[in-house]
């Protein structure tokens, strides 16, 4: 993989048209490449705490489904009132993209500690509270910088670099946790420690490596005088027609999706997985998310980023058949992985294009809040529907209700981009 420089990644924006684009001019700038050196280090500390969260408050303090649906639904969900507040901000003032991101990661690497000293169910709801509250603000505003640094139509590719150097973080994070429970005495806390440690780590990367303002990358930056954008203006973004439907899709498609730590525990209760064993699933589903990735988002850019976003939903319906035919745990995860590698960085390539550059960070934060509303309320309807009906029920009433969004979807898709 090649890097760009600063000269190359500026012109892939504005050269000459007719003159073919060197490989250098189409490589990911070294925007992506620090940023997605901070995403890996935050993930291993965040994945650490994911990884023994499910089994520590069900098996540990005796969570219903429902109670742990309750806070698996905060966990996954808050950071909904939050991103458009954090895509707003960084807009502000030519683009303070990074202040924000900082402030996020910032807030999420106080929460690791807290971790260590609240043990009842409110205050640990409050904490994981607070720490979505950071992951909020700093998603809007990292893949703006993603997407402004990068020229238009690599930017599946872009994101998909990003996305598997975070997913290395998401691989080693649970094998650290893993090998922590096996060796200390008091096996959470000493997860949390650690995790709180290099949590730090990743704020000080940031800091002092990745560039200030708006990315350094092919977008021109806004003038120093020009106006702030508004909250309203914001807002108004959903009158646009590509928006408007992104947005829709991605909150119907999110309405019918199982959160990771449910299809976990699935996995452990449907084909019976030791405890011992449990913080190591997340390892197969990142291990092909980190595979499948960079192919996935480079093929999007190819052959359409809406078309790869919906393929991504129906390998998630393969994972949940694979689950009620029980069917073998890595199949299960590779197509969990799959889901990701096809979704994730693809639906914010696709937004980013659909957005003006002054508006990036509000235009994604739109997206992320109502995919993540979204799945804040099938979280907590999940968990009520296997508290009410057996596991085997919620989840088969969860793969019909996405194969009706995903075919919603398909009539509701953005018109096609050249």
């Amino acid at each position: 993989m090649y890097v760009a420089d600063s000269r190359g990644a500026a012109g892939a924006g504005t050269g000459d048209a007719t003159r073919p684009r060197s490989r250098a001019t189409a490589a990911v700038a070294p925007t992506v490449l620090v940023l997605g050196t901070v995403s890996l280090i935050t993930d291993v500390s965040s994945e650490m705490v994911t990884a023994v969260l499910p089994l520590y408050l069900v098996a540990g303090l005796g969570l219903s489904p429902l109670g742990f649906g309750l806070l698996d639904g905060v966990y996954n969900g808050f950071s909904a009132l939050v991103r458009l507040a954090g895509g707003h901000l960084a807009d502000r003032g030519g683009g303070r993209h990074k202040a924000v991101a900082a402030v996020g990661y910032g807030l999420s690497a106080l929460c690791r500690p807290a971790l260590l000293m609240v043990h009842s169910l409110p205050l640990i709801g409050a904490v994981l509270a607070a720490d979505r509250t950071g992951k909020g603000l700093r998603t809007a505003p990292r893949d703006a910088l993603i997407s402004l640094s990068s020229a238009p139509e690599d930017r599946g590719r872009a994101f998909g670099v990003h996305r598997a150097m975070d997913t290395a973080g998401a691989l080693l994070g649970p094998l650290v946790a893993f090998l922590i429970l096996r060796q200390a005495a008091e096996g959470y806390d000493a997860v949390f420690t650690v995790s709180s440690c290099v949590a730090a780590v990743g704020v000080l990367v940031l800091l002092l490596f990745v560039p200030g303002g708006r990315g350094g990358g092919p977008e021109s930056p806004a003038p120093a005088d020009s106006p702030a954008p508004s909250l309203r203006a914001s807002l108004a973004l959903l009158r646009r027609r590509d928006v408007r439907r992104l947005t829709i899709c991605a909150t119907l498609l999110g309405l019918s999706t199982v959160s990771d730590s449910f299809v976990y525990l699935l996995l452990q209760h449907r084909l019976g997985v030791p405890d011992r064993w449990f913080a190591l699933l997340p390892l197969g589903t990142a291990a092909a998310f980190l595979l499948l990735a960079i192919p996935l988002g480079r093929l999007a850019d190819r052959l359409g980023r809406w078309r790869m976003f919906l393929a991504g939903h129906v390998a998630l319906l393969a994972g949940y058949w694979l689950l009620l035919a029980h069917g073998p745990a890595y199949a299960v995860l590779l197509c969990h992985g799959a889901f990701y590698a096809a979704t994730d960085g693809v639906l914010m390539a696709a937004a980013s294009t659909a957005v003006p550059d002054e508006l990036r960070g509000a235009g994604l934060a739109l997206v992320q809040t109502g995919q993540a509303m979204a799945r804040f309320a099938a979280s907590l309807a999940f968990g009520a529907a296997w508290t009410a009906w057996g596991d085997r029920t919620a989840l088969t009433t969860a793969a019909v209700a996405l194969a009706a969004c995903a075919v919603c979807a398909v009539y509701l898709r953005p018109a096609p981009r050249t």
